[in-house]
């Protein structure tokens, strides 16, 4: 069941956005050459707790960081370790989830850690350009999979790869709530979008095939050809007229890019 959300709710979720915004900013700063995933994952677990919310994915189905940090080839729910060093040319998704009085914001960046190649500025360009293509069809009265749809298609027709085996999904309450999102598929299926729904839509998008594996430690997912991945992702709430982007540190953005 797709849960709607109440006004009260929904201004929860503004600040649990504006909080989870607020991180990925601190984090930003920081991200360069020599410094470990451990230290951003401290940075934004101090950001959110100062700001009376807690980070979302610590102890999430035994995740142990407060951000999910995914250099290059890995494309989500990297692990924050000291011995996770940022290199010149590397570049780093980062996914932050932060809980406000019971209610969660969730959203990812990927960063340039120094001077990054071409080919690694297309890519995260791309999938950044992929969201705000798929929000092109975020109002009442599309279907969930016309955003799905447009975000592959925009991908395909610059030459890269759609995750398949991850989704983006509901959120509130729960971090992932129904329904899940895919980032392909054809359009006009699945439930129609209404005003009041709250869903994180991310696209993970590869510069080579779309195939992922998990490793052992049961978290970290990788390219299964090596090549570079990148992610970003917002939480939105579907409005009246369209949408609106609740992970920014204004409260809040409708039908504009960040």
């Amino acid at each position: 069941m797709i849960n709607k959300k109440s006004d009260r709710e929904i201004e929860l979720m503004r600040e649990a956005g504006r909080i989870t915004a607020l991180a990925h900013r601190k984090v930003a700063e920081a991200i360069a050459p020599g410094v470990s995933t451990f230290e951003l994952d401290r940075i934004a677990e101090q950001a959110i707790r100062e700001n009376g919310a807690t980070p979302s994915f610590k102890g999430y189905g035994g995740f142990p960081g407060s951000i999910c940090a995914s250099i290059n080839d890995v494309v989500i729910h990297g692990i924050p370790k000291k011995n996770i060093i940022l290199k010149h040319g590397d570049i780093i998704s980062i996914d932050i989830g932060a809980c406000y009085k019971g209610y969660h914001g969730d959203s990812a960046r990927t960063h340039a850690v120094g001077k990054i190649s071409k080919e690694k500025e297309d890519l995260i360009r791309c999938t950044r350009e992929s969201f705000y293509e798929g929000l092109k069809f975020a109002k009442p009265n599309n279907h969930l999979s016309d955003i799905s749809h447009a975000i592959e298609s925009y991908v395909v027709m610059h030459g890269y790869g759609v995750v398949r085996d991850f989704t983006g999904h509901g959120v509130g309450q729960k971090l992932h709530e129904d329904p899940a999102i895919p980032n392909y598929g054809d359009p006009g299926m699945g439930p129609l979008l209404k005003e009041g729904m709250t869903l994180a839509i991310e696209p993970m998008v590869t510069s080579g095939n779309y195939r992922v594996k998990v490793l052992s430690d049961g978290w970290t997912t990788v390219t299964v050809d090596g090549s570079d991945s990148a992610h970003y992702e917002n939480t939105i709430l579907i409005t009246k007229d369209g949408y609106e982007i609740l992970t920014t540190e204004e409260g809040g953005k409708t039908n504009v890019k960040e």
